[in-house]
C-alpha cells in the first residue's frame, strides 16, 4: 500500500522525538534577553553554510598554520560548538537533514542528485509562515539539476523544489568558482556573476537584505561551494600568498600519500581563507546596517574532508573519522550566544532546524525527527540532550547506488564507533586519541565499551527502522527520474504531492 509522508507522520508522531521538551518555556528567551525589543520582534538569521570545511583545519579548533581572523572573531563574540557532527558526511544527505530535520532513512536522501519530495516540510516553509522573509543564495544540491552533467549552468525550478524559500539566487551544483551562475527567482533564467564565488554570493545576499522592508525578520542562507574540489581554478592568487611556504599534515596521513595530500592541501586552505573573508564581509555589513543586535549569525559546514588521514584520498568524506564528520559550528546573537563560550552539546544536522525554531520562538512541524537543543546550546541546566548520535554512509559512490563502504556508527562526546557491512569495526577514544590511530576494537579491556557502543548503535538504527545492507538494495527507493518513491518505512505516494500543512499546527 502506498502512503504519503504525512500519513507516516500520523502513524509515527507519538514516538518520533521521545526526549524532546516543549518549546513554550524557551520561545520567549531571546525577547527576555533583549528587553528593549518589541515582544513581537524575532531575531533575523544569517546562516553561512560552507562546503567540505573540516573543524580540524581551523585555528578555532586547534590548527596553527593559517590565520582566519573573521572566524576567530565570530568565535570570540559568540559560541563555538565542539561536538557538531555531520552524521552522513555527504552533501545532499547533510543538507536534507538541515532543512527538513529528518534523517536520510525517512527523506530518501541517501546519495547526491536526487529530487526532494514535494511533500517535505522545509525550514523555509516554517519560517515564511511565521512572518519571516526567506532566502537561499548559493549551492543547493537537493535536486537533480543538470545531472549527470555537473558542470556549468543548471536550474532548480520555482515551487516545491525550493522547499519554501521565497527569494532565490541559488544553483543546484557546479564548481565554476570564477564567473559562475545562479538561478533567478522564476522563468528558468540564470545569471552569470562576475569574479569569484564568495564575493558574488555576498553581493546577492546584501541585495536581498537591502530590500527587506521595515522590521520584517528574515532567514537568509548563504552557501558557497568552497572548499569543495573543482577541476578548474580553486581560488584567487592573493589567498595562496597568505599561506605559509611549508605546510604540515598530521601523523595520521601516511608517508605514501603525504606529498600528494600536501599539494592539494594548499588549494584547500586557500579556499578556506576565501570563506573567512566572506564571513568578515558579512559581519561588516551587519554592523553597517545596524543589524548585529537582532541577528543570529551562524557559520557551519556540511561535512569535512579526509585530507589523506587514515590513508584515504584527500577529497573523500564518506568516512566515520573525525576529519570527515566533525564540522565547525559557531553562533553569535547578543544576549544569547556571546562571551567567547564553548558548547559541547552533541549536535546532529537534524537538530539544527528544530533548535533554530526554538531560538526564534517558532513551533517546529510535527514531521521533525531531530531535537530542539536550544536550551542546551544556551547552557541551561537540565536541558534536553542526547548521549549518542547515529552516523552513516550508504554506499561506495556519492552519486549512484554502488555496493561498498556501507557503514553505520555511533558518536558520543568521548568515543566513536563504526561497523561496516564487510565486518570491519573501529572504536576510538577521541579525547585521548583525536587522530584515531589506536583502534580499541581488539583490546580486551575495551570489550565492555565496544559492546555498549554496539548496543547503542542498534538502538539508534532501530529508531530509524534502519538496516545495514548493500547500496544496491535501495534501488527501488527511486524512480527513473531520481524522484524518491520509498523510504525505510515502505512505499510512498506521488513524489509531487503537496505537504500536509496541518502538521505545522
Amino acid at each position: 500500500m502506498l502512503i504519503s509522508h504525512s500519513q507516516q507522520e500520523r502513524l509515527n508522531f507519538s514516538h518520533v522525538n521521545p526526549i524532546s521538551k516543549n518549546i513554550t518555556s524557551n520561545s520567549r528567551f531571546w525577547k527576555l534577553a533583549n528587553p528593549t525589543k518589541n515582544m513581537s520582534d524575532k531575531p533575523n538569521i544569517v546562516y553561512l553554510l560552507a562546503d567540505q570545511i573540516r573543524a580540524c583545519s581551523l585555528p578555532v579548533y586547534g590548527d596553527t598554520q593559517i590565520e582566519t581572523p573573521h572566524i576567530d572573531r565570530l568565535a570570540q563574540e559568540g559560541t563555538v560548538f565542539s561536538n557538531a557532527i555531520a552524521t552522513a558526511p555527504v552533501c545532499t544527505p547533510y543538507r536534507s537533514m538541515l532543512l527538513t530535520g529528518r534523517h536520510p532513512q525517512t527523506t530518501g536522501h541517501l546519495i547526491n542528485f536526487v529530487k526532494t519530495r514535494h511533500d517535505e516540510i522545509g525550514l523555509g516553509d516554517v519560517f515564511n509562515r511565521n512572518g519571516y522573509r526567506t532566502a537561499w543564495v548559493g549551492k543547493w544540491h537537493l535536486h537533480t539539476g543538470s545531472f549527470p552533467e555537473i558542470g556549468g549552468r543548471d536550474y532548480v525550478p520555482e515551487g516545491r523544489d525550493r522547499l519554501g524559500f521565497q527569494h532565490w539566487r541559488g544553483y543546484n551544483f557546479h564548481t565554476d568558482y570564477f564567473n559562475g551562475t545562479v538561478n533567478l527567482d522564476k522563468d528558468w533564467r540564470n545569471e552569470r556573476w562576475e569574479g569569484y564565488e564568495t564575493d558574488a554570493l555576498n553581493r546577492y545576499a546584501f541585495q536581498f537584505m537591502d530590500n527587506i522592508e521595515g522590521d520584517t525578520p528574515f532567514s537568509l542562507f548563504i552557501s558557497p561551494h568552497q572548499a569543495h574540489s573543482t577541476p578548474y581554478e580553486f581560488a584567487p592568487q592573493e589567498y595562496y600568498d597568505r599561506l605559509p611556504a611549508e605546510l604540515q599534515l598530521p601523523e595520521n596521513v601516511p608517508d605514501a600519500i603525504k606529498e600528494q595530500s600536501l599539494n592539494i592541501y594548499r588549494h584547500y586552505l586557500a579556499m578556506v581563507l576565501t570563506v573567512d573573508d566572506m564571513l568578515g564581509e558579512l559581519m561588516a555589513y551587519l554592523e553597517k546596517t545596524g543589524r548585529v543586535e537582532n541577528t543570529l549569525l551562524v557559520f557551519g559546514s556540511d561535512h569535512g574532508t579526509q585530507g589523506g588521514a587514515q590513508g584515504i584520498n584527500f577529497w573523500a568524506k564518506r568516512e566515520p573519522y573525525e576529519e570527515s564528520i566533525k564540522v565547525p559550528l559557531m553562533m553569535r546573537l547578543p544576549g544569547v550566544f556571546d562571551g567567547n563560550r564553548t558548547c559541547d552539546t552533541l549536535t546532529s544536522p537534524v537538530d539544527l532546524f528544530p533548535s533554530l525554531c526554538g531560538l526564534c520562538g517558532i513551533q517546529p512541524p510535527r514531521t521533525i525527527e531531530g531535537y530542539d537543543l536550544s536550551a542546551s546550546w544556551r547552557g541551561e541546566t537540565d536541558a534536553v540532550g542526547q548521549e549518542a548520535i547515529l552516523t552513516m554512509n550508504f554506499g561506495a559512490t556519492y552519486d549512484y547506488l554502488a555496493d561498498g563502504n556501507e557503514w553505520r556508527g555511533a558518536r558520543t562526546k568521548t568515543h566513536s564507533y563504526a561497523r561496516w557491512l564487510s565486518g570491519k569495526r573501529v572504536l576510538y577514544d577521541i579525547e585521548a586519541d583525536p587522530l584515531q590511530m589506536n583502534n580499541l576494537i581488539d583490546n580486551p579491556e575495551a570489550k565492555p565499551l565496544a559492546d555498549e557502543m554496539e548496543n547503542t548503535l542498534t538502538n539508534l538504527m532501530d529508531a530509524r527502522n534502519d538496516k545495514l545492507q548493500p547500496a544496491t538494495s535501495y534501488s527501488d527507493w527511486y524512480d527513473l527520474q531520481r524522484r524518491i518513491v520509498r523510504n525505510a518505512h515502505g512505499p510512498l505516494g506521488d513524489p509531487e504531492d503537496e505537504p500536509d500543512w496541518s502538521l505545522l499546527k
